[in-house]
């Protein structure tokens, strides 16, 4: 029989490690661009808000614009009168990401061309506060409880299984797991298409030199569009596991806040690095605070990402899998 501590700590890095793969769902997002346009894309939490927010509405059958149209018009519009099966709703919410996706190409990125690497970065802080604004105005600001049929509560098997091995069942949510299930799919479904097709090929020529992809006969505009609506698709799945596990919420768009330490261990242009760099952030803030918390007072887990992320930069600025860019002057 393991000491009661020794267990206790087992069972937190098993839930730290959880916690990092929800990380690594938004920090995924973060990658794609990153590989394509070489910018960060501060609007990828929000990207995720959206896409909750679109969901629930589908679901739920509510009229979009509903609150403008009662306060212009003096109605009481609220919901059509049905309601979506989870599927179709998914189903038409990657649809409107993949039309959000071709609208920033058209409204916003094409006009960027070339553009310094600021400007970009810029834009998507524009993009992000507007979309906030957007999905305020058409779902509404209340919270909102998304159920697309996902398990919740404990795993009883992970703890029955425990239970057997050591004689103390832990205590692992069932949504973890499928968000771990689901992670390990995406990388790997990610991972061949950027290193086997074509398309992912294109993708790494433009994130290298715009110019150059361009006079190979590289649609700039197209893989632009196909990786924002990779990422809109990826911010589905990350809204989907966050607004079911605490609800579709406006602070639901801070995840993008611990996506960053996430990327910056990991490195910003490795989609296996964005899993490896969640699960070092989730499993590393759980034992600090599970061993140092209680000698300094607790709250680590809001500040132990960023020190961890900080150090990494100090020695490794390229993050574990990042590329080492050399440049001549």
């Amino acid at each position: 029989m393991l000491p009661d501590q020794l267990l206790f700590a087992m069972e937190v890095t098993l839930n730290g490690l959880m916690a990092g793969v929800m990380y690594a769902l938004v920090a995924l997002g973060f990658v794609l661009i990153f590989k394509a346009s070489g910018i960060f894309n501060y609007a990828q939490g929000v990207l995720a808000l959206f896409a909750a927010l679109t969901l629930v509405g589908l679901q739920n059958g509510q009229i979009p614009f509903a609150h403008l149209i009662n306060a212009t018009f003096g109605t009481k519009l609220h919901h059509f009168g049905w309601t979506l099966p989870s599927v179709v709703a998914i189903a038409l919410t990657a649809l409107v990401m993949v039309g959000l996706a071709y609208l920033i190409e058209r409204l916003v990125l094409k006009h960027l061309v070339n553009q310094e690497p600021i400007i970009l970065f810029m834009a998507t802080i524009g993009l992000a506060y507007f979309l906030e604004g957007l999905g305020d105005v058409m779902w509404g600001a209340d919270i909102k409880k998304l159920d697309v049929g996902l398990p919740q509560g404990i795993s009883e098997s992970i703890e029955s299984v425990t239970d057997a091995w050591f004689g103390y069942g832990f205590f692992i949510d069932k949504l973890d797991v499928v968000a771990a299930l689901v992670a390990a799919a995406l990388v790997a479904a990610l991972t061949l298409f950027s290193q086997y097709t074509k398309y992912g090929r294109a993708l790494r020529a433009v994130a290298d030199d715009h110019q150059a992809a361009l006079s190979v006969g590289i649609s700039l505009r197209f893989v632009w569009v196909l990786v924002w609506s990779i990422a809109g698709f990826v911010a589905l799945i990350a809204g989907i596991m966050w607004g079911t596990k605490s609800g579709v919420q406006f602070s639901l768009s801070l995840i993008a806040l611990k996506a960053l330490p996430v990327l910056m261990l990991g490195g910003f242009t490795s989609i296996p690095g964005a899993i490896v760099g969640g699960l070092i952030i989730g499993m590393g803030e759980k034992l600090f605070e599970f061993f140092a918390g209680p000698l300094i007072g607790g709250a680590t887990e809001n500040w132990f990402a960023y020190v961890l992320a900080l150090l990494f930069l100090v020695f490794r600025p390229q993050g574990l899998f990042g590329e080492r860019i050399i440049e001549r002057v």
